[in-house]
């Protein structure tokens, strides 16, 4: 099937059968002033009610819904499903996301900050230039394009951004952080084997027992990083400004 199609198709087609590692590059393709990636199918108070009728065996389902640019603060996602649903500009700062399903989701300039999303699953996920300012992503899998996102001092302690090596034939699927900023992030133990994050910034991010194994990382900014036993084996720090690291990385070439 091709994935030169408008977007309802990519997102209803491409994105739910196989080729969702085919998605970071199909910017370009998509009409990003369409209604799919621009407005919003149900409102505030009917996605309240949806959350009113979940339970634990039957989560709130929003799996390719569009709900771009609503204001869901206050609401609990706990649990939700929201793949391949599009929550471009959509505020969900400060809401409880526990182990909420956002893979394939499209979320750019969404806004996250301060939201509680641990054990969440973003993979294949497009959060380019969102907000996930001091947001709870620990031991989430975020193999998710976040370029530019504002990650600043958010707890990604465990979050799982590595490639998975299992499905190369359909694209490297991983997290892709370029130039997003992490300054002052919890990536203690964080999984970013050969995960993008050229021209990202650390500063002063914790990054304490993380697999950084070829990782890219040319240019990236990591003035005042805790690296205390981070494994930098095979990384391309090309560029990449490592004066003022704190702790005893291992394997890492300057």
């Amino acid at each position: 099937m091709s994935c030169r199609m408008t977007v309802a198709a990519v997102l209803m087609g491409c994105l739910s059968a196989g080729g969702a590692a085919q998605a970071q590059g199909m910017m370009r393709g998509l009409d990003m002033t369409s209604p799919r990636m621009t407005k919003a199918e149900m409102t505030r108070n009917e996605v309240a009610a949806v959350l009113e009728r979940a339970t634990k065996d039957a989560p709130a389902d929003f799996s390719r819904k569009a709900l771009n640019g609503l204001d869901l603060t206050g609401l609990d996602f706990d649990g939700a499903l929201f793949t391949a649903a599009t929550i471009n500009g959509t505020d969900f700062s400060g809401d409880s996301m526990v182990g909420a399903k956002l893979d394939q989701a499209w979320g750019l300039k969404a806004n996250f900050s301060g939201a509680n999303l641990p054990k969440a699953s973003l993979f294949q996920a497009q959060m380019m230039g969102a907000d996930f300012t001091g947001a709870n992503l620990s031991g989430a899998r975020v193999a998710s394009d976040f370029s530019r996102a504002k990650m600043v001092k958010a707890n990604l302690s465990g979050a799982d951004f590595s490639a998975d090596m299992r499905n190369q034939s359909m694209g490297l699927m991983r997290g892709v952080l370029d130039s997003a900023d992490l300054a002052g992030a919890n990536l203690v133990g964080a999984k970013m084997s050969h995960a993008s994050a050229e021209f990202a910034s650390f500063k002063n991010a914790d990054l304490s027992g993380a697999d950084l194994t070829k990782i890219e990382a040319a240019g990236a900014k990591f003035a005042g990083a805790t690296v205390t036993g981070a494994d930098f084996s095979g990384a391309d720090l090309q560029s990449a400004e490592l004066a003022g690291m704190k702790g005893e990385p291992k394997n890492l070439t300057k």
